[in-house]
């Protein structure tokens, strides 16, 4: 790898993100499995559930595009957190307009959407409209759990409504329904408990992590798509789904097209000089 690298450390409601600026082309060994690993090793690297490459726009009227690695080293489809620290990064280094409240267009994995960065407010930005939703699902429900349903916002997601949030095996349980046989990609798991009228609480199982993360941008939007399925609140409602970050996470829908509103917030600043490499990185922390 390059023997200096300045990367951005950026969080969303928990959800974190190392970026690098590849405006100028991918360092390769970025792209290695092992070397997104490490530089996601809360222990010997950054620290983060992945990382993201800030790179030139796709077509015309884009400012820019993203591309979110996973942890364990696979391309994912959409990001909606990613997306939303993307924004703000677009601010910071004056891609996108400092205070503006007018939407503008970037690329992802999924396509092309739209990002807002209204003064004194989080970013906000367009997302994939849900497909293949399916209020119920053949699989197995175990104490606890009231509903299971799907919904692919960009990546595949499993939304469980159970009864207490805290008393979920999220390790165990998420981990078993992520390789549900009856899920051809696999899937991200949320698994929710209604606090209000249109206020739910999400923890989430996330595939390519491998472990519990702190809040999912598209399964919040898997989250409202389904809540609405279920009659637990109108048809096209805006929701607020509280992360296990604590910070919430808003969904509201223009027609059929939803939108993710949430913190995209910058950490830190810094220089990699050179991530672990096999010979003395032992594996993925158990705490990412």
């Amino acid at each position: 790898m390059t023997s200096s690298r300045a990367f951005w450390k950026l969080t969303g409601s928990g959800n974190d993100f190392v970026f690098f600026d590849a405006r100028q082309g991918a360092d390769p060994q970025l792209l290695e499995a092992r070397t997104i690993d490490a530089i996601c090793d809360r222990r010997s690297g950054v620290g983060a559930d992945g990382i993201v490459l800030f790179e030139p726009p796709v077509e015309a009227g884009e400012l820019y595009s993203i591309r979110y690695f996973n942890r364990d080293g696979t391309l994912a489809e959409m990001c909606g957190n990613a997306a939303l620290c993307g924004a703000r990064l677009a601010q910071l280094l004056e891609v996108a307009p400092p205070n503006g409240s007018e939407p503008f267009a970037f690329h992802t994995t999924s396509g092309r959407l739209l990002g807002r960065l209204a003064t004194g407010q989080n970013p906000r930005i367009s997302m994939p409209e849900p497909r293949e939703v399916a209020a119920t699902c053949e699989i197995a429900r175990i104490h606890g759990e009231q509903r299971i349903g799907f919904a692919r916002v960009g990546v595949p997601h499993l939304v469980l409504l159970v009864d207490d949030l805290d008393d979920v095996d999220v390790a165990r349980r998420g981990r078993e329904l992520r390789m549900h046989p009856s899920l051809r990609d696999g899937a991200n798991v949320n698994f929710i408990r209604q606090l209000g009228d249109r206020r739910f609480a999400m923890r989430t199982y996330e595939r390519g992590v491998e472990a519990e993360t702190l809040a999912c941008g598209s399964g919040a939007v898997a989250v409202a798509s389904l809540v609405s399925s279920w009659s637990l609140v109108p048809r096209a409602a805006d929701v607020s789904v509280l992360t296990r970050g604590r910070l919430e996470l808003g969904v509201s829908w223009t027609a059929e097209q939803p939108f993710l509103q949430g913190e995209g917030r910058l950490v830190f600043t810094g220089v990699l000089a050179d991530p672990a490499t096999s010979e003395h990185h032992h594996g993925p922390s158990s705490d990412a």
